[in-house]
């Protein structure tokens, strides 16, 4: 018998944040990678709904335009050619604290410049950003990688938003999160 592949942690993600959104949801993907969480997300919030998605790389943007193109989801999707960290700045206000869902895939774009990664600094302002316009029930869920450079880093910036979320009221989990493991894990915020 052959062994049975594990989940993917992006499938993970996409999958906690299917368990919280509603059709006609408003979704962001804080960083658009190739476009398969902004897919996800679209299919998810349904024709009334809508995803924001944002990414400062051209190459992620164009990757993410050509699949939702493929997809036909166009209608329901912005592409923000921004810094997650200019969340509340991009959302139109009838948008504005009603999102249902923020993913979130640290690291670097895979196949492209493994040099441009996320950062400490922006992503800790961007998750801030993100906990502020999520509705009540809503989540964020931040797939997080620790195995390249500056990835302990970026790991230890979103414990620290895990510890002030918790003491601010949200509801925390880590999945798959070990101190002494080089493996992605995933931070869950929701707000009750």
């Amino acid at each position: 018998m052959a062994p049975v592949n594990p989940i993917r942690v992006t499938e993970r993600a996409q999958a906690l944040a299917g368990e919280v959104l509603k059709p006609g949801d408003i979704a962001i993907d804080a960083t658009a990678g190739k476009g398969r969480d902004t897919a996800f997300l679209a299919m998810a919030v349904g024709p009334k709904g809508h995803v924001h998605t944002f990414d400062v790389q051209a190459e992620a943007i164009t990757a993410t335009q050509n699949l939702i193109d493929a997809a036909g989801l166009n209608s329901l999707v912005t592409l923000h050619h921004r810094s997650h960290v200019e969340i509340s700045e991009a959302l139109p206000a009838n948008h504005q604290h009603q999102v249902g869902a923020v993913l979130f895939n640290l690291g670097y774009l895979p196949g492209s410049d493994q040099k441009i990664v996320t950062q400490p600094a922006s992503t800790l302002h961007a998750l801030q950003a993100a906990r502020d316009q999520i509705r009540p029930g809503g989540r964020i869920i931040c797939v997080t990688y620790t195995g390249h450079p500056g990835g302990t880093d970026e790991s230890n910036i979103v414990l620290q938003f895990a510890v002030a979320s918790e003491k601010a009221g949200y509801t925390i989990s880590k999945v798959g999160y070990f101190t002494d493991s080089a493996k992605p894990w995933i931070l869950v915020v929701t707000r009750t």
